[in-house]
């Protein structure tokens, strides 16, 4: 161990409710024998031993959380304050997180392609691990974390050996600005033997190409899989508008369905070329096409040529990453909604989303109901989902919420 934390009189609050971020004025007091993202002892503030995570104090989260009430130690029992806890090494700490992440996938998504470890939510916090067919992809945003990220990956590897799973590559997209909240350098590059990073899956009995060197966050958005899936079902015979269509996943799910004519629509062009040369490794050809435009700007052309579809999806980029633009997030969504709603026929459907976790399900809400009002329309609730399952929502956590969706009829005001 590399010292200790001791909290503040009433601190804590996340922590003991099950959450495992502990801020930096939450602390009173603190012993550091080790270096930033070793392991420490968190203690309230009489002395009693709450678990053991890893420290930064470059960071705003201070410490994160490994274990609750357990002491990593090679000791069956560790004496902390007079008490005696269970001991566990970290590698045998490191092993179970891993398992139990796995079993819990098997039990409850398809794992050809899936999110193995969600951080927090699978109490591992900080890392990011998808499974693309026989390759992984690894996100690692926390210093602490960071030191631990190979052993997480062989422990990994190792779990999946057991049930006859061979990984043939590991590739690290640990890009993200945040890493440098933690003094983290951004880096991507392979883990191990290189390989060919574009990677054919098969989600939902539908094909795609996943680039997971220049493809967004890892790749490509599993969280939206079984979304995806309850779209395809409500499309057959339809025509269909996707905005922010990205890789074509939604585009392509209606196609599957049965969709009559399929329009999918982003403003980049590398996307709309991975959109279309997914397309054709479907072979649904003339019924799905995409446009390289800016969707805001296209659906009011849409609006004014007088277009209507029978099924509008949106599935927009973040359009808030902090509470402070919040207001202004609650706006864009009502606008993008308001525009979508007067494309739908009456008695069409508007499938919606926000993938902020500062928009909250109460705000996304509130904005669709504005952007219902304005455009003089009735809208009932067909579904309401959030992200699959590989992807699980810790109660404690509140970041582990983050997708929010929505299958909407829309009807006219009569």
């Amino acid at each position: 161990m590399a010292g200790y934390i001791k909290l503040k009189k009433n601190e804590g609050r996340a922590l003991k409710r099950g959450g495992l971020w502990i801020y930096d004025n939450e602390i009173a007091e603190e012993v550091i024998e080790g270096e930033n993202g070793d392991i420490v002892d968190v203690l309230d503030f009489d002395g009693f031993f709450l678990g053991n995570g890893f420290i930064n104090t470059n960071s705003k989260i201070r410490v994160r959380m490994l274990t609750r009430r357990s002491k990593i130690s090679e000791n069956e029992r560790e004496i902390v304050g007079g008490r005696s806890f269970p001991g566990i090494s970290l590698s045998a700490l490191i092993e179970k997180r891993v398992r139990d992440a796995w079993d819990y996938r098997k039990t409850t998504v398809d794992t050809g392609s899936c999110r193995v470890i969600f951080g927090e939510a699978d109490f591992l916090p900080g890392i990011v691990i998808d499974k693309f067919s026989d390759v992984l992809v690894v996100e690692s945003l926390a210093l602490g974390i960071e030191k631990l990220k190979l052993r997480i990956i062989d422990a990994l590897k190792k779990v999946l050996s057991a049930d006859g799973i061979s990984i043939r590559g590991v590739y690290e997209r640990s890009d993200a600005k945040v890493r440098e909240e933690e003094g983290l350098q951004r880096y991507k590059g392979f883990i191990g033997p290189e390989f060919d990073t574009k990677i054919l899956i098969d989600e939902n009995g539908v094909k795609y190409y996943v680039d997971i060197l220049d493809g967004q966050k890892t790749g490509f958005f599993l969280d939206q899989k079984y979304n995806r899936l309850a779209v395809s079902k409500i499309c057959k015979g339809k025509k269909v508008l996707d905005c922010f269509t990205h890789t074509g996943s939604f585009a392509l799910n209606a196609a599957a369905g049965g969709a009559a004519e399929v329009t999918g629509v982003d403003i980049s062009e590398l996307g709309c070329e991975q959109a279309r040369e997914n397309a054709s490794l479907n072979e649904f050809g003339s019924r799905v096409s995409f446009v390289c435009k800016d969707v805001f700007e296209y659906l009011p052309e849409l609006v004014e040529k007088g277009e209507k579809y029978d099924v509008v999806i949106l599935d927009p980029p973040a359009f808030t990453k902090s509470r402070s633009s919040v207001k202004n997030a609650q706006k864009g969504y009502k606008e993008i909604n308001l525009r979508a709603m007067k494309l739908v026929k009456n008695g069409g459907y508007l499938c919606t989303c926000s993938c902020s976790h500062f928009m909250t399900p109460e705000l996304f809400t509130e904005a669709i109901a504005a952007a219902a009002k304005d455009a003089h329309k009735r809208v009932k609730q067909i579904e309401y989902r959030t992200q699959a399952a590989d992807h699980p929502i810790l109660w404690a956590a509140d970041n582990s919420l983050y997708l929010k969706f929505y299958i909407l009829q829309i009807c006219d005001e009569v």
